[in-house]
């Protein structure tokens, strides 16, 4: 198995880890990105970005993604797309392990994101771009002008659904229950909103289409009745899981597994290890403030290095 010896690793890759990358590359660090098998994060399931800046016709998640990673390496990172599946932060130097090798870090850098929470239905996973997202600040304004629907009764689903009524003729939010668990002033806008109605006690069956989406069939709960429901975006809105098993015991997280960093910094209750993007934030998920808080990863490692007397 190869062993090395690295200043600065980061785990996980998407516009947090590879602007970590970028940034502590041009500073001469050297990093090794472990991207993962699956890399790139999120974008790599989004099909058109049109809310990034520098890119005013727009462009592909997984585009997008091949340009960080390209320009993560012209500056020297070494990317290996390998799964950490083992980290030892109990000592300094860092150790963490993939199937092939194990590694030393002075500094860590984690940016594993987050994963959208699916219904679990073979037709939704046949649609996922064609007209099922999990993200409306993505993808909502590609529907310009079309019926769409929400599924899920918290604070995130209204969210999701004030914000489509700004490009939907009409959007339906879908709930299992016959109440929302939303906070009152966020039941209050949806409820108050004319654009949106609600299809309550009601569960998606199926996603209905051919090449893209045109409706859903529902299934009421309460009598098992079924119907069709007309539209062309479905926005899958029950949570996300923020990818922090590996870190589980080892890091302080908040009550929904988010790493936990201090106020203003992406230092976490580790000295030396670093978080930055979805995994831990809950809060904004888009791609441009994942690659701000690689920004600060890069900068705060940078700095304890230096303080260390490793930079």
């Amino acid at each position: 198995m190869e062993s090395a010896h690295r200043r600065v690793l980061i785990i996980g890759s998407g516009p947090a880890g590879y602007t970590t990358a970028i940034y502590t590359a041009r500073a001469g660090l050297e990093p090794l990105m472990l991207a993962g098998l699956t890399f790139g994060g999120q974008l790599m399931i989004t099909t058109d970005v049109e809310n990034y800046p520098g890119y005013p016709e727009g462009v592909t998640g997984p585009l997008m993604m091949e340009e960080f990673q390209k320009q993560a390496e012209r500056f020297g990172t070494q990317i290996l797309f390998q799964d950490a599946t083992s980290v030892d932060f109990s000592s300094r130097p860092f150790k963490v392990s993939t199937a092939d090798a194990d590694y030393t870090a002075d500094s860590v850098v984690i940016a594993t994101g987050a994963s959208a929470r699916w219904l679990g239905i073979d037709s939704e996973e046949n649609f996922v771009n064609k007209g099922v997202s999990a993200c409306a600040t993505c993808d909502g304004a590609l529907f310009r002008n079309k019926p769409m629907a929400v599924v899920g009764g918290g604070d995130t689903a209204m969210e999701e659904a004030l914000f489509l009524t700004r490009f939907a003729t009409k959007v339906t939010l879908i709930h299992r229950r016959g109440e929302l668990r939303a906070s009152k002033i966020m039941q209050e806008r949806a409820l108050g909103n004319e654009k949106i109605d609600f299809a309550w006690h009601s569960v998606v069956d199926e996603v209905l289409g051919e090449e893209f989406v045109t409706g859903v069939r529902l299934r009421d709960l309460r009598d098992d009745s079924t119907r069709n429901l007309d539209l062309e975006a479905l926005f899958i809105a029950i949570g996300h899981q923020p990818n922090t098993v590996l870190f589980k015991d080892q890091l302080e997280m908040d009550d929904a597994d988010y790493l936990k960093v201090r106020p203003g910094s992406t230092a976490t209750s580790i000295e030396g290890v670093f978080a930055c993007g979805d995994v831990a934030d809950p809060i904004y998920r888009q791609a441009v403030t994942a690659a701000g808080t690689g920004c600060m990863a890069a900068i705060d490692a940078e700095r304890w290095l230096a303080e260390q007397g490793i930079g």
